[in-house]
């Protein structure tokens, strides 16, 4: 490969790497997504990753903080959710017992 044609490869894995950010995945999500969809080897995308991590240390601190938060309250409204599936199975339960 040429340096052109390096410089322009890196370029795509970037943008690549900057749609995964866009669908909120991590390194290794993104790792994976790019090698099984582009046909990427993960240790090409684990190094622009880790050089747009040292060229914009303070953005992928705020994302990786965001996704944390966000997994959190993922995580949160699962359990919401499955605490009112089971209490309206109780009550259908009750509501049959009754009748």
């Amino acid at each position: 490969m040429g340096d052109a044609s390096s410089a322009s490869y890196i370029r795509m894995v970037h943008h690549l790497i900057e749609k995964c950010i866009c669908f909120n995945l991590n390194k290794e999500e993104c790792m994976d997504a790019l090698e099984k969809h582009a046909n990427i080897n993960p240790v090409i995308t684990s190094t622009v990753w880790k050089e747009l991590e040292k060229e914009n240390k303070e953005f992928f601190e705020t994302y990786n903080k965001d996704r944390v938060d966000r997994n959190i309250e993922e995580e949160t409204m699962q359990r919401i959710q499955k605490m009112l599936s089971d209490a309206a199975a109780s009550k259908t339960d009750d509501d049959e017992e009754e009748g």
